[in-house]
């Protein structure tokens, strides 16, 4: 397995308008990764979208970093028809192929929209769901880019519902963008969790949380709330409670031997959480 980084790893230094999502490739190189992936693109004023992503191509090729992923947020439940969203994304699958990744994840849904009956389960959305990753996935294809979802956003956040989408849509160039850390935001064992899904692995994102249960009083600033009920903060990978190890080992015995990006999302300073957690991650590694 590779080490890639997130470029949302670097959000406290780019939200302080220290660092760009362009000149955050420097550290991210000299930090010794293989690899860089990108959320939604922050094009400067008076850029286009498309014109920001090839200076981070030419960028990419100058350090030879590659972009190995794009992630962007998406909703094929929200305001926009489904036609709409499926257009918008397709169009975002454009910005991948300029930033030379080969891989696109884009989020299924975060909940249920008030216009659909509230009584509508997940068995009554999934048509809508595989229809419109069905659509992303076939455009992706004729560029030779992959698409997945990730474990994310609550409502498509349990591996058995990404599971039926991805099997759902039932198209090899569609899969999991697996979150190791991210199953606990529903409740569920990350080991499990993995397990279930590791045969549609197309990327992986290395994160850790603290959880403590939600019996107990809020513990304070950083801390947010399960689906469950529980406590959870980003933490620096091996400094959680989430089995990352454990993790790993199951997505190798599965076969998987793709990037694993680390993704920070702690309170500490990322550069110091960035950089504690990827030589965690290397040992990790290094064992299986």
């Amino acid at each position: 397995m590779k080490i890639g980084v997130s470029s949302y790893s670097y959000q406290q230094l780019i939200n302080e308008k220290k660092e760009s999502q362009l000149s955050i490739m420097k550290l991210a190189k000299e930090a010794g990764f293989d690899g860089i992936e990108f959320i939604d693109l922050s094009a400067p004023d008076g850029m286009t979208e498309a014109e920001y992503a090839t200076l981070i191509r030419e960028e990419s090729e100058k350090l030879s970093l590659p972009v190995i992923a794009y992630t962007i947020s998406a909703n094929l439940l929200g305001d926009r028809t489904l036609e709409e969203e499926v257009e918008r994304v397709c169009k975002k699958v454009d910005i991948a192929e300029i930033l030379g990744a080969k891989k696109l994840r884009h989020d299924a849904a975060w909940s249920v929209p008030e216009n659909i009956k509230s009584y509508a389960g997940f068995d009554e959305i999934l048509p809508v769901l595989t229809d419109g990753c069905s659509k992303i996935t076939s455009y992706a294809s004729e560029k030779g880019i992959e698409t997945m979802i990730e474990n994310h956003g609550f409502f498509c956040q349990d591996s058995d519902r990404v599971e039926r989408i991805i099997t759902g849509t039932a198209n090899p160039n569609f899969g999991a963008l697996i979150d190791i850390g991210n199953f606990c935001c529903a409740d569920e064992n990350s080991a499990s969790a993995v397990g279930r899904l590791a045969p549609f692995a197309k990327h992986v994102h290395a994160k850790d949380f603290h959880i403590k249960d939600g019996n107990g009083l809020n513990p304070g600033k950083g801390f947010f709330r399960s689906r469950g009920g529980n406590y959870l903060r980003g933490s620096i990978i091996g400094h959680g409670d989430i089995p990352v190890f454990k993790c790993l080992s199951i997505l190798k015995s599965s076969g998987y031997d793709g990037f694993v990006s680390v993704e920070f999302e702690g309170m500490e300073n990322c550069l110091d959480g960035i950089s504690v957690g990827f030589e965690n991650l290397r040992k990790m590694i290094e064992l299986l």
